[in-house]
């Protein structure tokens, strides 16, 4: 188990946009695994390689119907609108809403090299939404219409 330092919001490197993974290694696989730690760790449900420091188009989620890996995806429909709120692991304290697809259809290399397409619904959508967002520089903040500072969210949880 290694865990990678999150970077947080007015790093560099969180806005810049990542580069396509050409070869699957040990690097990668390293990046992977190291990756997953840190999510679980930080009790995320998703993480990007840019919030490690890594411009590469590699991201995680897991919303708790397991781990996906996903190395240079990219969602190829989406449908509907889910209004929400989000948070990130590189943003800490902070909360906001932001409007979703409700579904995507995504394509993706696994570590072993294989294509696979997948179709995420309503939690699972959002999360590969955001973290895609974060391959290309963006944040949520970007798109949230409405930022709650931590009061605000304490209340909510209430």
């Amino acid at each position: 188990m290694a865990y990678r330092e999150i970077r947080k919001d007015g790093d560099d490197v969180l806005r810049k946009k990542s580069r396509p993974v050409d070869v699957i290694d040990n690097k990668i696989f390293t990046l992977l695994d190291d990756m997953a730690d840190t999510m679980y760790k930080a009790d995320g449900v998703g993480l990007a390689a840019p919030q490690v420091g890594i411009l590469k188009r590699v991201v995680v989620i897991d919303v708790g119907n397991g781990l996906f890996e996903m190395i240079n995806p990219v969602i190829l429909e989406q449908s509907g609108q889910q209004d929400g709120i989000e948070g990130c692991l590189s943003i800490p304290g902070t909360s906001g809403d932001v409007v979703r697809p409700m579904h995507v259809k995504a394509k993706y290399t696994d570590r072993n090299g294989e294509t696979v397409i997948i179709e995420a619904e309503e939690l699972f959508a959002r999360a590969i939404c955001h973290e895609l967002d974060h391959l290309d520089g963006i944040l949520y903040k970007d798109k949230a219409h409405k930022m709650y500072t931590p009061k605000e969210i304490e209340e909510m949880q209430k």
